[in-house]
């Protein structure tokens, strides 16, 4: 958690609230939406869990204090205006009360690798005719890593010999055949956030 300098930069409603955006912190997919008033912040930054206020019971809550389902404040911010708050979370089990992974329903994760590793490991369990996917995971790990292998190679010779454009499609290729590795191996997209966001420290 940050210093809590960042609680008199908070610029409260009429009612005493400021909306608070919960953004998973690996990924950076939003979760929910919720409000605070300064207690509630306040106890964020004590205890480095998410703590809200409920307009509808007029009373504090801690995310999860019922579910299970608490959120770990990594980060605080306080946007330009000062109206508004994020939480960066490490969320422990579904962020909406509805049991989904974000109150916005359908949403399968804001980042296109999230949305991508969520479509191949649909094509995993669905098996589709004809699913460029399917053959890979069905030729085995040593051939995906074969493909992985031959594209980092392509974006190497794109890097140094082709034009931005082709070393764009190259990249594309390498992530996209490196995901299906990761489903292969049954390896969760979120471990390599994990290792992505122990690196950044």
């Amino acid at each position: 958690m940050p210093e809590n300098n960042w609680l008199d930069a908070v610029r409260f409603g009429a009612d005493g609230l400021v909306p608070v955006v919960a953004q998973e912190s690996r990924s950076g997919d939003v979760l929910m939406l919720a409000y605070a008033n300064r207690e509630a912040l306040e106890r964020t930054a004590a205890t480095g869990q998410a703590h809200y206020y409920s307009r509808s019971r007029a009373a504090l809550w801690r995310k999860g204090e019922s579910s299970g389902h608490v959120q770990t404040v990594r980060d605080v911010r306080v946007d330009c205006d000062g109206d508004a708050i994020l939480y960066r979370v490490e969320q422990t089990g579904p962020a909406c009360h509805t049991g989904s992974r974000s109150c916005f329903a359908g949403e399968p994760g804001a980042h296109l690798l999230t949305r991508l590793g969520a479509t191949l490991a649909r094509r995993a369990a669905e098996r589709p005719a004809g699913s460029y996917t399917v053959q890979l995971l069905d030729a085995g790990v040593p051939k995906v890593s074969q493909k992985v292998g031959e594209e980092a190679v392509e974006v190497v010779v794109a890097a140094n010999t082709e034009g931005p454009e082709r070393l764009a499609s190259e990249a594309a290729d390498l992530l996209y055949h490196l995901l299906v590795l990761l489903e292969a191996r049954g390896v969760p997209l979120d471990a390599v956030w994990g290792e992505l966001e122990r690196r950044e420290k």
